[in-house]
């Protein structure tokens, strides 16, 4: 039985809509992205400000909104993909955002999807609305005349209509108060041609019948010559200076305000259908537009496939149209819907990127970023970059919610292409700005002379220390001395000790100095040199001179030494810790050796060390050490943590007894030195603060310790700061300023962003090599020509930073694509294993050309990766078809070509070749567009024909290598991505979101039951996978569900898949159809309906076997009375519901 649940929600922005939501308030925005309808308002600063989030029960498709007459407000009109309608407004009395009418079209199973997307347009008016689904039909609904009624649609007649490929649709301004529609359609399906014809859309004066649409019912038609014509643009009337005057001699009539602009490739029309006049302007240059908003009556935003903003302008000579111009303002992401807010706001809402916020000046023509919102989608490929388990190959995956596991997408669309890695993590909040400071070394909280909590904080520079003082309220104050202490050197240490004294330890002194006296009492200064590491505890202070000489001193009423250590040439001291719970011994990392020691504290003798260096990196030096009880005391011992100069993080168990290490792990978290600052929480546990250049918390929860990424992307240094004004909070340095911050209490998924400029189609993941590589396709358009490149580049696993030039494919003079892309390990000439690209690429067809080696299709390129983390070629196969995925079976390269499996065998002759020789293949039904590989199965998703189980035989008793097919699913179903889940069952993904779990019947009573693949679980998830990757954790034995896969959707949305456990199956099943009854989403749409498998072949009644973690969660947002109503009958009560929902939340 399966489980999904999403870790990162789609936020892919389709639809947009400006509309008057609330009473007595201004517009809000409301965002459809899948799912849910998001209520964004615009704030003081011009910026959008999260309001309300509406979940719906299906894939939202249409976006509207409707004007009641005389209402304050209007009401928004929303369409599934599932024929679902409905509207939803203020209800004056709940005094909430509530569902009006909500209805299904039955007409589904009778009709012929439309060639384009679903589209909606309403009259100026907002009362008269057409719906167009089905080829030649539309659906005319209007807002009901009865008084009592005029909150509820009427829907009027369902019309056919000549126009088949209708390409846009829109009404127009009209005086007569008789709605009129425009067309914009293609006539013939084998030559692109653009027609314009206009309907009046009732046939009588009131306005209560339909016309029917006939050739005889047309008022306009007319031919636009530029065939690649998409868009209508409706133009007001104007204002009064701008009304239309009549003139009754059509010769001389000439265009006015009122009509309709056709936006085509090449060229604009305007036409006035009142006049019957056109005004034609060709573009200064071609493009293909997709997106419009209305700024005023002669001006309008519209944006290009390209991602540049155009600015329409209508030339104006009173209210006589003269000329139509448009000019570039701005690059905005490639838009899908615009919207003007108004006071020259603009919001662009993307699905091939972020979404964005400008500031808009039509007089100087410029568009200016304000804000934001980012987004993932559409998510082409993704891999699973673990962080820990650094230790040797093998090892399983850590959980997600670990924060060791880090999600790296291709995310976005040519220009908005990007790299974006997803992670669990903790988010910072900034309470306040304390003051632009760049090269701060170090901060220290202290607390002054009768005070309860910390009100100092010491700010720590190359050269000099400042001190700042808060007073309750939280106003701060510089402070030019603080008892005795030292201002014009580094502060390498400061802390508070237990008799109101503070010890200061800079590179020359250590002082301790009476805080009620402000004097020092006590200094020790090193006989020659510098101090260069240093760490105290209430008792002890540990420092090195020089990095040779290692000093313990005694916090007495002076400061004491008792004992050094000096390590002369044998060694160096790279960083020392004192830990706050063990005041006895120090631990010391040394720079020569690589190693790490407890030592007693009174004679520096080594307790126990361990070695540090790695089978990769054999150079790697301790940076920073803490050791502490992350975790409660009673479920482990403390731990050790040691961060390296190259970014990882090796960590011991710690026995209390002897203080032997033990359980030795290692997580990369940087590419450099990660600085390791200890917060401390409650029952003396401690949180670590691990600063690089992406900083992370480390704390306990759950009975593991997590690895969550922090949001605070440039942290320097870090430091505990519990002050009256600031409870619970950090003080932060970065590069340019010191803040203060509080930690978020909730985990949340965090996103990184590396723009790349480029489609990210395919993404591998080489631990070894500790790189990305990357298949990405560049569009790029010079002179009026559109030009496409392939690449192969490698990035660095942290930063993602390029490594080495590209490999660039062929693009003349045909254009290769690159295909896939995967990490593979095989032999070398020495018969040893090596790391290995494998690049699937396909020739795009030029009908033009007659080359010779026409019969080239697609190529296998093998890569390796130099001494200098460079890509360069080792061999290349060329072949007969298009290579569309790749996979590795052993040593074998398995590849999927236009209409073939091909099992190769790989033979490297030296380091720059190799051979590839075919030893098997297979015929699939169709077109294989996905591999996965168990053992020796291959399982094949087919694009028409679902999936197919094929079994590798090695040659033996002289016959050859063989494909076999071992068993098939015999259903329709447009695959788009497989995986191997647990044992016998697979989960395949199709183009209509559907998700099935196949199950090979082994148990089958004849050889034909045997081959048949049966479904054990189906649902709809409303989004298109593009990959599914296999992970495999190791869940504790009582785990409810089990993680099983990552999947990526074109919507932007990363899910969970995981199996459950069987004694949660039947609970779990009850627990979610007993929900189903009782949770109300807006829309009112049934939620066994939404998740329902549905194809052209058949329609389920809900899911099957199959558990929604997301449904799920609600249950935590109802109240009481409706929770015990869910958990009546089911055997837990309310209590236990709640915290297995919240276990299940915790996964993700």
């Amino acid at each position: 039985m399966a489980y999904i649940a999403p870790i990162h929600r789609p936020n892919s922005v389709r639809h947009a809509l400006r509309v008057n939501l609330y009473p007595g308030e201004d517009e809000c925005l409301i965002l459809a992205k899948t799912n849910r309808l998001e209520i964004w308002k615009p704030d003081e600063s011009a910026t959008l400000v999260h309001a309300d989030t509406k979940a719906v029960n299906g894939t939202i498709s249409i976006l509207q909104k409707l004007r009641p007459r005389d209402a304050e407000t209007e009401l928004v009109f929303v369409g599934t993909d599932r024929f679902h309608y409905f509207t939803f407004g203020w209800n004056a009395s709940t005094k909430r955002l509530d569902t009006i009418d909500s209805f299904f079209d039955i007409h589904e199973k009778h009709m012929r999807d439309a060639q384009s997307q679903d589209m909606c347009c309403v009259d100026p008016t907002g009362r008269f609305m057409v719906v167009l689904l089905w080829e030649g039909v539309i659906n005319v609904l209007r807002m009901h005349t009865v008084k009592s009624k005029r909150q509820n649609l009427h829907w009027m007649d369902q019309v056919r209509v000549s126009e088949l490929f209708i390409k846009c649709a829109t009404f127009l301004h009209v005086e007569t108060g008789h709605p009129k529609i425009a067309f914009l359609y293609q006539s013939r399906t084998d030559v692109p041609d653009s027609q314009l014809v206009t309907y009046r859309l009732t046939a009588d004066d009131k306005n209560t019948e339909v016309s029917r649409f006939e050739v005889r019912d047309q008022v306009d038609r007319l031919e636009i010559l530029d065939p690649g014509a998409a868009m209508l643009i409706p133009v007001g009337r104007g204002e009064e200076d701008q009304k239309r005057y009549i003139i009754r001699n059509a010769s001389t009539a000439r265009a006015q305000l009122g009509g309709v602009i056709v936006v085509g490739e090449t060229r604009l029309l305007y036409y006035d259908d009142a006049a019957k006049k056109t005004v034609e302007t060709a573009l200064p240059e071609s493009s293909i537009f997709v997106a419009w908003a209305e700024y005023d009556v002669s001006h309008y935003f519209i944006g290009d496939d390209y991602g540049t903003m155009w600015l329409l302008e209508i030339l104006l000579d009173g209210a006589v149209v003269t000329g139509l111009q448009m000019t570039k303002i701005g690059v905005t992401s490639r838009a899908n819907s615009i919207v003007y807010m108004g006071s020259d706001i603009l919001f662009v809402g993307s699905h091939y990127g972020d979404s964005q916020v400008f500031h808009v000046n039509t007089s100087t023509r410029t568009l200016t970023l304000i804000q934001t919102l980012s987004s993932i989608a559409p998510i082409l490929d993704l891999n699973i970059m673990d962080m820990g388990n650094r230790e040797g190959e093998g090892q399983t995956t850590n959980e997600y919610s670990s924060g060791q596991a880090r999600i790296v997408t291709g995310s976005g669309v040519y220009k908005d292409g990007s790299i974006r890695s997803v992670r669990s993590g903790v988010g910072l909040d900034d309470v306040g700005i304390l003051a632009e400071m760049q090269n701060v070394r170090a901060l220290f909280s202290l607390k002054s002379h009768g005070a309860s909590k910390t009100d100092t904080l010491v700010v720590s520079f190359l050269t000099e220390t400042r001190i700042f003082k808060f007073n309750p309220d939280g106003e701060v104050e510089e402070v030019e001395e603080f008892s005795g202490m030292i201002f014009n050197e580094q502060t390498l240490l400061a802390r508070n000790l237990p008799d109101g004294r503070i010890l200061q330890v800079t590179t020359t002194s250590a002082l301790l100095v009476d805080v009620e006296g402000g004097v020092v009492v006590s200094t020790w200064t090193p006989a020659e040199g510098q101090i260069t590491n240093v760490s105290a505890n209430e008792e002890w202070i540990l420092l090195a001179v020089d990095g040779r000489v290692l000093i313990s001193l005694r916090i007495q009423q002076d400061i004491v030494r008792v004992e050094h250590n000096d390590l002369e040439e044998s060694d160096q001291v790279a960083c020392v810790h004192l830990p706050p719970q063990y005041p006895s011994i120090g631990v010391v990392g040394f720079w020569k050796s690589g190693t790490v020691s407890i030592i007693d504290l009174k004679t520096l003798q080594s307790i126990h060390s361990e070695n540090l260096r790695r089978l990769d990196n054999n150079a790697s030096i301790p940076r920073d050490i803490a050791l502490a009880q992350v975790l409660p005391a009673h479920l482990a011992g403390p731990k050790l943590f040691v961060a390296m100069d190259d970014g990882f993080v090796i960590t011991f168990n710690v026995s209390e007894d002897d203080f032997a290490l033990s359980g030795r792990k290692s997580v990369v978290l940087g590419t450099r030195q990660v600085g390791l600052q200890l917060l401390p929480r409650t029952n003396g546990i401690y949180n670590v603060f691990a600063t690089s250049e992406h900083p992370s918390l480390i704390y306990g929860a759950e009975g593991r310790t997590i690895y969550s990424a922090v949001t605070a992307d440039d942290a320097t240094c870090v430091c505990p700061f519990d002050t009256e004004a600031f409870p619970d909070s950090i003080v932060l340095a970065t590069e340019k300023e010191v803040k203060i911050s509080a930690i978020d209490t909730e985990r949340r998924t965090h996103v990184q962003t590396l723009p790349m400029g480029e489609t990210v189609r395919r993404i591998a993941y080489s631990r070894n090599e500790r790189v990305f590589g990357l298949g990405c396709v560049r569009r790029q358009v010079r002179n009026n020509e559109e030009i496409i490149t392939s690449s192969f580049k490698l990035v660095d696993e942290v930063v993602f930073k390029q490594l080495g030039k590209d490999f660039v494919l062929d693009s003349s003079p045909r254009v290769e694509l690159v295909e896939s892309v995967i990490r593979a390990e095989l032999p070398d000439s020495n018969g040893n294993p090596v790391e290995r690209f494998l690049v699937g690429t396909s020739y795009l067809d030029d009908t033009q050309s007659v080359a010779p080696d026409d019969t080239v299709r697609g190529r296998i390129l093998v890569l390796g990766v130099d001494s200098e983390r460079a890509p360069y070629l080792v061999s290349s196969r060329n072949l007969k078809g298009a290579c569309r995925c790749l996979g590795v079976l052993d040593d074998k390269i398995v590849a999927a070509l236009a209409k073939t499996i091909v099992v190769y065998s790989y033979n490297e002759l030296s380091s720059i070749s190799a051979e590839m020789r075919k030893i098997a293949s297979y015929r699939p039904a169709t077109y294989p567009v996905d591999l996965a590989i168990e053992g020796n199965i291959i399982a094949v998703a087919d694009l028409m024909k679902s999936m197919t189980l094929v079994e590798y035989t090695p040659p033996t008793n002289g016959e050859g290598a063989k494909l076999k097919e071992i068993s098939r699913h015999y259903h329709a179903f447009w695959a788009t991505a497989v995986c191997h889940v647990d044992q016998e069952s697979w989960l395949e993904s199709d183009a209509q979101g559907n998700l099935l779990v196949l199950r090979r019947n082994l148990a089958g009573v004849t050889t034909e039951d045997k081959s048949r693949m049966e479904v054990t679980s189906e649902m709809n998830l409303g989004e298109t996978v593009n990959k599914i990757r296999k992970v495999t954790v190791e869940a504790s034995e009582n785990a409810a569900i089990i993680p099983r896969a990552f999947l990526g959707t074109t919507e932007g949305g990363v899910y969970l898949f995981g199996t459950i456990a069987p004694n949660y199956q039947d609970l779990l099943i009850r627990f979610q159809n007993k929900l189903a009854e009782v949770v109300e989403t807006t829309g009112n749409i049934l939620f066994s309906r939404y998740r329902s498998f549905r194809n052209e072949e058949r329609e389920s009644d809900g899911p099957f076997r199959f558990i929604d973690g997301e449904f799920l969660e609600r249950f935590l947002e109802i109240d009481e009375q409706a929770q015990k109503e869910v958990c009546a009958g089911l055997g837990p009560d309310v209590e236990a519901m709640r915290n297995l929902v919240e276990e299940l939340k915790r996964i993700h």
